[in-house]
């Protein structure tokens, strides 16, 4: 249904742009023309924006509110008798039992009392909806007419269209930023639960990673160790291994493609290394799995020495390669942004090509060269799947580049499967670790814009 309202609106919108473009052509074809203020491309779009966006705000807040507004209504008409006795927990079970029959996906026999109630939902959920079509279709229009009535020679459609820009990018600006600040404001809470069960002592000096803790009274489990300092070991090990194969691969070829390639070489080289950054990182995975973690073993005991299937090593290595292209593409782009007089006055001194790339060119794009390498840490150290498949989810102590290590997106992950219940440390350790995520992302852009900040006065 939502889709076909979408569809409709965008069709209205369609029309209403050209009703409001064809009404500003007419204008300068009657007999008393006198000069429009605004293009007739102006008057199309001021109606078309009237027509499409408060339609689409009255979708967006009945969307928000028909379902708590059905699901008061379907509580409402339940037997006393069938819900005096329920808790919260039970009511909302209740619930999406009736939502569940009422879809058809129905296991067991459920009694009449559900099986009416998911009719009268089916029912009301179908009245909600076409109300929402009914009522948008009818704004559009209505705008539609009013909007096209306002028209007139001299009418400011170009300043209106303009206000209804801004407006449309602040509140853009506001959505992201209220975003950030929710996602922000989730984890400091859930965070704050985790310290209130588990010491933030253990959490960021214990030496153990064993969150399996019994989350119902008939599960047996571990006693639970929440020590995170393995799981940020691992992450950094990984992230560095990672780093030591992109950086020097990524930064020389962008070198070599600014000062030595040729015109031809570079059309054809730079295309193929910005498709590693298109790969998904599950076909880097099975890359990992399937052949670089065998190489390694069989290339350990040909030395003498063994290499486990999941290692920190394998995972890096591959992780690295899908890297590259972001420290290829941004210092390349950086490199070319430098000034030619900058290599002129460095051979007109009688500096050579090696000494103009290392005293003057790398300097002065240090900022682009710095920002593409902190992007590719920041995109090492969030990293979920390449890790899961080639290095595990076993939290190990160790710096050893051939043991098994995880990370901290990987526990996030190992944590929040399955059935989770957010008032059980082992859930709830998933936002502490979120949460310094986070602030080490935070901290390298903080690093990122000092860098750019202090080298681009040196050499604005």
């Amino acid at each position: 249904m939502l889709s076909y309202l979408l569809l409709a609106l965008l069709v209205v919108t369609i029309a209403a742009y050209y009703t409001g473009f064809a009404r500003a052509r007419a204008f300068a074809s009657a007999p008393n023309f006198t000069t429009q203020h605004s293009l007739a491309g102006y008057h199309g779009a001021f109606v078309a924006a009237w027509a499409s966006i408060p339609s689409l705000l009255l979708v967006i807040l009945w969307l928000l509110f028909q379902g708590p507004v059905v699901d008061q209504l379907l509580v409402s008409s339940l037997p006393v008798d069938r819900v005096n006795d329920l808790d919260a927990g039970q009511l909302n079970l209740l619930v999406s039992e009736i939502k569940s029959v009422a879809k058809g996906n129905i296991f067991g026999e459920p009694d009449e009392t559900v099986l009416a109630a998911a009719d009268r939902y089916n029912s009301w959920s179908a009245i909600a909806s076409w109300a929402m079509v009914a009522s948008a279709l009818g704004l559009a229009v209505i705008a539609l007419v009013v909007a096209r009535a306002m028209l007139a020679p001299r009418f400011r459609a170009r300043n209106q269209v303009e206000w209804i820009t801004s407006v449309l990018m602040i509140a853009c600006s506001l959505i992201a930023i209220l975003t950030t600040i929710g996602i922000v404001t989730s984890l400091l809470y859930e965070t704050m639960r985790f310290f209130s069960m588990i010491s933030p002592f253990e959490f960021f000096f214990g030496l153990n990673w064993e969150p399996q803790i019994a989350m119902r009274e008939d599960q047996v489990t571990a006693g639970g160790a929440f020590g995170a300092i393995p799981v940020y070991v691992g992450t950094l090990l990984i992230a560095l291994i990672a780093m030591m194969v992109a950086t020097p691969i990524g930064l020389y070829s962008a070198v070599y493609l600014t000062e030595y390639a040729s015109e031809g070489m570079r059309g054809t080289i730079k295309p193929l290394l910005e498709i590693l950054a298109g790969i998904p990182t599950v076909v880097y995975g099975f890359f990992a799995v399937l052949t670089v973690a065998p190489a390694m073993r069989e290339f350990g005991e040909a030395l003498g020495f063994s290499i486990a299937p999941n290692s920190a090593l394998a995972a890096g290595g591959v992780m690295g390669i899908m890297l590259i292209p972001f420290i290829s593409s941004l210092s390349d782009d950086a490199l070319n942004a430098v000034p030619q007089s900058l290599r002129d006055g460095s051979y007109g001194l009688g500096a050579t090509k090696g000494e103009t790339i290392t005293k003057v060119l790398l300097p002065a794009a240090l900022p682009g060269i710095m920002g593409g390498i902190l992007l590719a840490v920041s995109r090492a150290i969030g990293e979920t799947m390449i890790v899961v498949m080639a290095a595990g989810i076993i939290a190990s102590l160790t710096l050893n580049p051939f043991e098994p290590v995880t990370t901290v997106t990987v526990q996030i992950v190992t944590l929040l499967i399955g059935d989770t219940e957010f008032d059980n440390p082992k859930t709830l350790a998933a936002f502490a670790l979120g949460l310094i995520l986070f602030l080490a992302t935070l901290v390298l852009n903080v690093i990122a814009l000092t860098i750019v900040r202090r080298y681009r006065e040196q050499y604005d």
